[in-house]
Order: C-alpha cells, then sequence, then structure tokens
C-alpha cells in the first residue's frame, strides 16, 4: 500500500496493525493534512455483513465528538478496498507506557477521568466500544484518546468467530507455545459466555484497564486462552492496594464494582463511574476525610477562617458577660497546616486532579 493511492489519500507509512486491518499514515492531498487510514481486509471485504457493520458503524463513530476520543473523517471504497480516514495522533498507546510500569498517581487519575468522560459521551450516543484495552487508548500530550470504537464490535466470519460475539484484536502472543489472543483479558464475562455486550461490557473493560494503570499487572492471567477464560469467569483480582498501599479503600471498591461478574452487579453508566473517579481524585474515600491539593487546601482554609470567627463571637459574649471578671486575654488561633499534593508512595493519597484537555490533540492514531 505505502506509495499508492486510496481517492485523494497517499499512502505514506504504515504505522500498526490489528484484528480488522492496517493502519498508514497519508497525507490528505484536498486539505494538505496528515491523517490515519485503516483498510479492512479483503478476507473481510468479501462478505456483505462485514462491510454493511463496517460502514454502519463507522458513520455511527463520525457523529462523537469530545476531546478524548479519535475523531473518524472518511469512509470510502476504492478498487476492492474498504477504509476508513482518522484523526492523525502522535503519542504511545497506553500498553506501550504501562510496560515501563503504573502510572504515577496524578496521570492515573488524569487518563482516568479523561478515558471515563468519552466513554459516557459514547454510551449515550448509543455506541459501544466492545474492545476497550490500553492498546486502543492512546497517550498523547494532551491526555488520552480513545481509538477504534466500533471496529472490534463486527468480530471474524462465523466460520472463525468460535462461539464468541467478538474478534479481539490480535496483538501479543499469551504463551511461548505461540498461542495468540489479544483482548481476551479485557473481555467481561458474558462476552466470554457467547452473550451480547452492551455498556457494561465496557465498564468491565474500564476496571480491567484501571487495574493495570495503577498496579502495572493485568487483572487477569493465564498460561493457555482456557485458563485465562476461567480466570475471568471465576477468579477475583488482588485489590489495587496489594501493590499500591497508599491506594484509598474506595479506589479498590471502584475497581472490584467495575469488575463484577454479573453486569447487573456493576456501575450501571459511565456517567455514574464518571463522578465515582472525580470524588476518589478529590480526596473522597482517603483516611483524612478532606481531599489534598488546591481543593482540599481551600476547604481547609475555609473551616480554619470559621472556626476563628466562632472563637471571636464566643470571646465578645464572654466580654460582654464578664463585666467583673479579669480582662480577656488575647488568644492564639492557629489555621490547621495545609498540606500538597501526593502520590502513591506517600501517605494520604491522592494527588490534586489534573483537568481534562478541553481541545483535541493532533497525535497518532
Amino acid at each position: 500500500m505505502v506509495g499508492t493511492r486510496l481517492s485523494h489519500y497517499e499512502i505514506l507509512e504504515k504505522i500498526g496493525e490489528g484484528g480488522m486491518g492496517e493502519v498508514f499514515r497519508a497525507r490528505d492531498t484536498r486539505l494538505d493534512r496528515t491523517v490515519a487510514v485503516k483498510i479492512l481486509p479483503p478476507r473481510l471485504s468479501q462478505l456483505a455483513n462485514f462491510k454493511q457493520r463496517f460502514e454502519r458503524e463507522a458513520r455511527a463513530i463520525s457523529s462523537l465528538s469530545h476531546p478524548n476520543i479519535c475523531t473518524l473523517y472518511d469512509v470510502g471504497h476504492e478498487k476492492g478496498t474498504d477504509y476508513i480516514v482518522m484523526e492523525f495522533l502522535e503519542g504511545e498507546t497506553l500498553a506501550q507506557r504501562l510496560s515501563r510500569g503504573p502510572l504515577p498517581a496524578e496521570d492515573f487519575f488524569a487518563a482516568a477521568i479523561q478515558i471515563a468522560d468519552a466513554l459516557d459521551n459514547a454510551h449515550r450516543q448509543g455506541v459501544v466500544h466492545r474492545d476497550l484495552k490500553p492498546g486502543n487508548i492512546m497517550m498523547t500530550r494532551e491526555g488520552a484518546k480513545l481509538l477504534d470504537f466500533g471496529l472490534a464490535k463486527a468480530g471474524a466470519p462465523p466460520e472463525e468467530a468460535g462461539g464468541l460475539t467478538a474478534s479481539p484484536t490480535v496483538t501479543s502472543p499469551l504463551t511461548a507455545e505461540g498461542t495468540i489472543v489479544g483482548t481476551y483479558e479485557y473481555m467481561a464475562p458474558e462476552q466470554l459466555e457467547g452473550q451480547e455486550a452492551d455498556a457494561r461490557s465496557d465498564i468491565f473493560a474500564f476496571g480491567a484497564v484501571l487495574y493495570e494503570m495503577a498496579t502495572g499487572r493485568r487483572a487477569f492471567t493465564g498460561k493457555t486462552q482456557a485458563s485465562l477464560i476461567a480466570s475471568i469467569l471465576k477468579d477475583e483480582p488482588r485489590p489495587v492496594s496489594a501493590s499500591q498501599p497508599a491506594a484509598p479503600a474506595a479506589l479498590d471498591r471502584l475497581v472490584r464494582k467495575c469488575l463484577a461478574k454479573d453486569p447487573e452487579d456493576r456501575w450501571q453508566t459511565a456517567r455514574d463511574l464518571l463522578h465515582e473517579v472525580r470524588w476518589i481524585s478529590q480526596g473522597g474515600g482517603s483516611d483524612t476525610g478532606l481531599p489534598a491539593g488546591a481543593g482540599g487546601a481551600r476547604r481547609r482554609e475555609r473551616l480554619a477562617w470559621g472556626v476563628a470567627a466562632v472563637a471571636v463571637l464566643a470571646a465578645a459574649a464572654s466580654l460582654l458577660r464578664g463585666r467583673n471578671r479579669s480582662p480577656l486575654r488575647r488568644s492564639d488561633f492557629r489555621s490547621p497546616r495545609l498540606k500538597g499534593s501526593r502520590s502513591w508512595d506517600r501517605p494520604g493519597f491522592p494527588p490534586t486532579e489534573r483537568p481534562s484537555p478541553s481541545t483535541p490533540t493532533t497525535s497518532r492514531g
């Protein structure tokens, strides 16, 4: 494909590959901008139902407008090739970042809020990702970006489906013998059992991503595909606090509820989950009972002023009542000490929430 053209898109180089196609950096010769072009494999292009779902879901994704969702520009067909054109993103995937270890607390909450906000936006538009994983989240200078919305939902041809409703993107070998799996680690139990996935399946995957972001380890593992699936269906991962002792109990509860086996026991909407993540990032559920950082500092400052005001009023009342008593002596009222932001490895977690970007970034897809 390199050096060829699809319509007015000049293919420059291959930048990625997944179970649903290859991704190339290309130049839009009409608008003179760099874009990412994803091509549907010929074996899937020959199946009418896959072509229909490819086009229908691409149109659905194009309706999404959010700073943390990769923008879809175009969809087309030329010379027997089906393709979609997306925003070109520069950066690294969350999977690449996690290969170096867990995220610091501040980066963890910034990314968690952005991903939850993007999921909420998509779910409100009736779009379910169905392949949420670190490999489909791009980390850019301006924040996290979700990729491949709706594409993994199409799945594999019936003869290759193996009883599952969706075909995961092939990313890495699970065993040394070459058993290849990709996103099974993030698939909800209902997906593995052949049931239809919904927004709560995305919430399960989000919980698995959060766990990996905080601990640097996957929530579910297995030496074979069968043992991995069995682990997802029956096992509970170790608490986040086992790897991050400074993490509050509220974070363990949030992740555990995301990873509930029964969809009815999970967070039911990404909006509720977003509010919970924000609350924890501001100090909710911490041992101190007061948020850390700027928001917590303001609350403590107001508390200190309130204590001082009550003390002054009490002193004035005592002065009026105590004409025959000794003169009032000066009192020394001290404000509570204000504490700053904290990280995973310091007591009193968590840090100040970093606001999500208001505008989309220009990065790699």
